[in-house]
């Protein structure tokens, strides 16, 4: 069988694999593809009779690599047929049966159609190089969707490598051991504390793997997003990766509207068991637990409360670090409540720039108006003693009063006015 010769076809595969982390059987089947583009644009310069190739008119050629020849060969599948049209797809039943007498019509045989080695020419091995740069890129695109697409939503460790504008180029690693991928972290998705220097290191959640052919970086990472401290409770506090604990809610603005107001995260926690305080779980021993996630997230303020199925005392809890005095839940179906604190609560349970009493909304899903619990309470007394009033003015008003003399006279039907008139 011919055989077209590739010198260092085995260290040039070894080199490719360590240079785009792909395992060799993607290399390889990357030049199979690249090399039967070759052949496809040798067949085409040597064109002479002009014949129609259409779009599937290679689909039966293949490439066979020869390791340790260090060369590949040209394969065509071809149908035995009567009488041949196009020999690219057929071949003749009497051709066949000179070597195989068993050959029936409608068969299929795989003939070697390796072009010279001096005619696969310098145009196909140019095209042969383009097509395998892009053939190794989709087969690493490829390779990182299949591999990262189970750990979406999960934590991984990055490393800063470079600065394209305002986003950031990260090398992330999987939790299979591969090496490190390329990922990128937008500037909405990067938290106002944080110091990306070159080769910083910090947790991101893997948000999203692209589908497709994108330029750049297939994954999508965050620190601002409300999952990454989730999944760093589950890794700190046993208790919730033994599900002893689960968290409930969470609401958390990484990137605050004003540049005054600090990145803050409220997460709402319970437990079946009497015996565990869920919330003392997630703080730990002198703060220990809440304190290594606040220490990842570069001193972002977490809040964490006890969530409750009563909605007047879940919404109160959320208000921490506040004291609520009063919840009154206005109205259930629009889930709209009134809290009332005392005035030097008021500002507290607010928060900066209404920070607080946001995430609160958030986390509970409740509408929150806040007051004074003494401003509300004179108010209050005001409007009713105000209607009081207006009761007892009604009241005044008599139903009937005493008719006077001409009054009297005007009631009086005619006959009576002829006997008063007789009278007088």
């Amino acid at each position: 069988m011919s055989l077209v010769s590739l010198p260092g076809l085995t260290q040039m595969i070894e080199e490719i694999s360590q240079r785009h982390n792909l395992p060799k059987s993607a290399v390889q089947e990357a030049l199979r593809e690249a090399l039967i583009k070759g052949y496809e644009r040798f067949r085409r310069s040597q064109n002479l009779d002009r014949q129609q190739f259409y779009d599937e008119y290679f689909d039966n050629f293949e490439v066979e690599l020869d390791t340790e020849e260090e060369g590949f060969r040209i394969l065509s599948t071809k149908r035995i047929v009567e009488e041949v049209e196009n020999t690219d797809h057929h071949i003749s039943l009497q051709e066949v049966q000179e070597v195989a007498l068993e050959a029936q019509l409608g068969d299929e045989v795989v003939l070697d159609v390796t072009p010279e080695q001096k005619d696969f020419g310098r145009m196909a091995a140019i095209q042969t190089k383009q097509v395998l740069l892009q053939k190794l890129r989709d087969q690493q695109r490829k390779l990182i969707q299949e591999e990262f697409h189970e750990l979406e939503g999960t934590v991984l460790n990055a490393r800063v490598l470079r600065f394209e504008r305002q986003d950031i180029i990260v090398a992330v690693q999987s939790a299979f051991g591969q090496p490190e991928v390329e990922a990128i972290l937008p500037k909405r998705e990067q938290l106002p504390n944080d110091n990306y220097r070159a080769n910083a290191s910090f947790k991101v959640l893997l948000k999203k793997v692209r589908e497709g052919s994108h330029r750049g970086p297939q994954l999508l990472v965050s620190r601002a997003a409300a999952g990454l401290v989730v999944d760093m409770f589950s890794v700190e506090v046993p208790e919730i990766e033994e599900d002893i604990v689960r968290i409930v809610a969470v609401s958390r603005e990484a990137n605050p509207p004003s540049r005054y107001v600090g990145p803050r995260t409220k997460i709402a926690v319970d437990t079946l068991e009497r015996d565990v305080d869920p919330v003392g779980a997630c703080i730990g021993a002198r703060g220990s637990r809440i304190q290594a996630v606040v220490n990842e997230l570069r001193g972002e303020k977490i809040d964490v409360i006890r969530w409750s199925p009563d909605p007047a005392t879940y919404i109160a809890n959320a208000l921490s670090p506040a004291r609520v005095d009063e919840v009154v839940l206005l109205n259930a179906e629009e889930r709209h409540a009134l809290v009332l604190v005392a005035e030097d609560q008021l500002s507290l349970a607010i928060g900066k720039e209404g920070q607080n009493v946001r995430l609160a909304a958030r986390l509970t899903g409740w509408k929150i108006d806040i007051k004074d619990i003494v401003l509300y309470k004179a108010e209050a007394e005001k409007r009713q003693l105000e209607a009081q009033l207006d009761n007892e003015e009604e009241t005044m008003e008599p139903d009937t009063m005493t008719p006077t003399r001409e009054e009297e006279n005007a009631d009086l039907n005619p006959l009576e006015e002829l006997d008063n008139s007789t009278l007088s």
